[in-house]
């Protein structure tokens, strides 16, 4: 059997029983893949909602715009408050769970409006992580049907790139704000200093990436990357030192256990 094919069905069957669905769509494998078979299942009754703020670095929502072009359903941005929020600034453990408290706040009028369900693209493989934020939108009446359809990550990938989604090996692209070690505060200015040391590596060809935050002075970037691009850094390290260092990081460390994502949830 082609892998994903049962779950696709599934899926397809569970989405079609929803009066609407507004998709948190941040054009990652997951949310991307979600909004597709949704605005199939349900067509005009699917909207697919991109929260935006500075923890979203401008090419991501650069991209969800264009794939919602390209596949034809409807797609608005909300502007989200997190970073209002004293309690998501001090950046404690429970960080996600305010930031995921405030894409509710966004999604919910819209949802309340269509008389629609709010959708997260969730999957198997996402709740065994240290995850508040999940707690925190299913508390508020989010709703997972990945999870419900028993999709793993592996199973969104591969029925994703049975449907021809370009997005079906993009590589995770979690908030800015996970590169920052909890109890380091997070403003704006951090967030788009690890924005810019991103956007410098991919320019040279850096696909799969994280610029970590050093929490002791601020001045210190931690790049991980899989590791069989390990040696790639190593043969750009001057142009990977310029492209960091541009970004307002003075010393630049390569992390060679490779790219590991959620390593931070280690600390707690």
């Amino acid at each position: 059997m082609t892998p994903g094919r049962a779950n696709l069905d599934v899926l397809r069957g569970r989405l079609r029983a929803y009066d609407g669905l507004v998709v948190a769509y941040s054009g990652g494998a997951d949310s991307a893949f979600l909004a597709t078979v949704a605005h199939q299942a349900l067509r005009d009754r699917m909207v697919a909602v991109t929260a935006v703020s500075p923890s979203l670095a401008a090419s991501e929502r650069a991209d969800a715009a264009a794939f919602a072009a390209e596949h034809g359903f409807r797609h608005v941005e909300v502007e989200t408050d997190e970073l209002e929020r004293a309690a998501y600034r001090v950046n404690d453990g429970l960080r996600c769970a305010q930031c995921k408290d405030a894409l509710m706040d966004a999604l919910l009028p819209i949802a309340d409006e269509h008389g629609a369900a709010v959708a997260l693209g969730v999957n198997l493989d996402d709740l065994g992580d240290h995850r508040p934020g999940q707690a925190a939108a299913s508390g508020r009446g989010a709703v997972f049907p990945l999870v419900d359809a028993g999709f793993t990550k592996a199973d969104v990938r591969a029925a994703s790139r049975r449907l021809g989604l370009r997005t079906w090996d993009k590589p995770a692209a979690p908030c800015l704000a996970s590169r920052v070690p909890y109890g380091t505060p997070v403003d704006v200015e951090l967030l788009s200093k690890i924005e810019r040391a991103e956007a410098g590596l991919r320019d040279l060809g850096f696909r799969e990436l994280r610029v970590r935050h050093g929490a002791a002075d601020g001045g210190t970037a931690r790049i991980e990357v899989p590791v069989r691009e390990l040696a790639g850094v190593v043969e750009q390290r001057e142009s990977v030192l310029a492209a960091v260092r541009s970004a307002g990081y003075r010393r630049v460390t390569l992390d060679l256990d490779g790219l590991r994502s959620g390593n931070l949830n280690d600390d707690l």
